[in-house]
């Protein structure tokens, strides 16, 4: 079966075939660098790490790359807001996201591209540009991009230029010819970073960075762009009016959006101060747990982030490996393949990377795993050693048994409060006395209160409900 992927551009899942034979070129526009990285910033990282994972997967040789936007408004703003220059808190901000990113365990592209390390190649991308007829330099040193230009404008985001004009935050600059009309070229303001250009001092506009840095790195054309759905309108739309005005030809074979994250319900912004930071995420969390969480909901779907949301993923991983835990210990040998689970797989991936789909199967297989484990049937280790295998592309499996059960125990223990920690050792005082009435009247508070104790040889479990 071939992969197919829902390309933005055609409103429709398409098969999914390269330009160049086997060969890939896949972008995905990064983080602009003015904060530390969020729960959005994750999810994004992690959906097109796994699309080029099982694209390899299936055969394909993909080359990747992704963006850092090290100079813009909010970086400028916050240089000023801390005293520190916009260059080195850029680069403070691209450490610590690169570590949190290792955090969780999410691959390196292939190439990593930043803003102010292609300002030449920006520069001559829009000097071509005005050559062609497509964009104006202004008195005041600024260029713009003339949309009139370019007749197809609004085919990604399926609108034409007047909802186009309603649908864009229009800067209000005199010079510009048309409201519609974006910078390519921002004149230098009192104390701003700026470079050298034909037209006075400056830096780039955002969209003009994508478009120069793809045709460095690729060429006129690549297969695969990806992006989160907030990008669709206005930057990817300026992005293919830059590139295919520059070239001729058709910029992005397959446009690829992500949902976006919500956080009980509304959208996640900094002005809500509702973002979750994702170094918080990964103190309380496995990188395996959050990774499950968010592959759940298919690619293109919000993700509405709940409070249950992370201990769910948490207790269903901790369900798998207690399965897993239970082979091992009755001495199967976790070896063999059964190719029949890792089909399975990628047919839900082959259908537009539906991890959701992918994941749904590990309750089936778990539960069937769990009753060869009880009858003796010792075929259960193939399936057991190929359900590893096949899920650690999408990053599941990689731990120990034993080390994340530990984990998860230690954590939920240390969560429980000291008032029914106290309860449940006076339970088991009275327990030891044998004084059953009093003992469930404890166990009565404690259920009260939130928690479930169940008693064991060596004392007592406590879990939260």
């Amino acid at each position: 079966m071939a992969v197919r992927i829902f390309n933005t551009l055609s409103g429709k899942k398409e098969e999914f075939k390269p330009t160049d034979g086997n060969n890939v070129k896949m972008y995905a526009c990064g983080i602009t660098v003015s904060g530390e990285a969020h729960i959005g910033h994750a999810y994004q990282a992690l959906i097109y790490d796994i699309i080029r994972k099982y694209l390899e997967k299936r055969g394909y040789k993909v080359k990747y790359a992704r963006n850092y936007t090290d100079v813009d408004d909010k970086i400028i703003a916050k240089s000023n807001e801390t005293g520190i220059p916009a260059d080195k808190y850029a680069a403070d901000m691209i450490k610590k996201i690169d570590a949190e990113m290792k955090r969780l365990k999410v691959d390196e592209p292939s190439v990593w591209i930043k803003a102010t390390e292609s300002m030449d190649d920006i520069i001559a991308f829009i000097e071509k540009l005005i050559e062609k007829g497509y964009a104006y330099p202004t008195e005041k040193g600024d260029v713009y991009y003339s949309v009139e230009k370019f007749p197809s404008y609004g085919n990604l985001s399926h609108r034409n230029l007047d909802d186009a004009i309603n649908g864009v935050r229009v800067d209000n600059d005199e010079m510009k010819k048309n409201p519609l009309d974006f910078a390519l070229w921002k004149s230098a303001k009192a104390g701003e970073p700026f470079w050298q250009s034909p037209w006075g001092n400056g830096r780039p506009g955002w969209h003009i960075e994508c478009s120069a840095m793809n045709y460095k790195t690729f060429g006129e054309r690549i297969d695969i762009h990806g992006g989160g759905r907030d990008l669709i309108f206005p930057h990817h739309e300026n992005e293919i009016a830059q590139s295919e005005a520059l070239t001729g030809k058709q910029f992005v074979k397959y446009w690829i959006h992500n949902g976006l994250i919500k956080v009980n319900g509304q959208k996640m912004s900094k002005s809500l101060g509702n973002s979750l930071l994702l170094s918080d995420l990964l103190d309380k969390y496995s990188p395996e747990t959050v990774k499950f969480a968010l592959l759940s909901t298919n690619y293109r779907s919000d993700i509405n982030v709940t409070d249950g949301l992370f201990p769910e993923a948490e207790k269903h991983l901790a369900d798998f490996y207690a399965v897993i835990k239970s082979a091992q210990d009755k001495g199967i040998a976790i070896t063999g393949e059964n190719r029949a689970i890792d089909d399975d797989f990628n047919a839900a991936m082959d259908d537009d990377f539906n991890t959701a789909l992918a994941l749904s199967a590990l309750f089936g297989y778990f539960k069937a795993a769990k009753a060869k484990i009880v009858a003796g049937d010792s075929s259960v280790g193939a399936d057991i050693n190929q359900i590893i295998k096949t899920y650690s592309l999408l990053g599941l499996f990689a731990t120990p048994a034993d080390e994340f059960l530990n984990s998860v125990k230690k954590k939920a223990e240390s969560e429980i409060p000291e008032e029914v920690r106290a309860i449940a050792e006076e339970r088991l005082k009275c327990r030891k006395e044998k004084n059953w009435a009093k003992s469930d009247e404890l166990r009565d508070r404690i259920s009260a209160l939130g928690y479930e104790i169940k008693d064991a040889k060596d004392g007592y479990t406590l879990t939260k409900k």
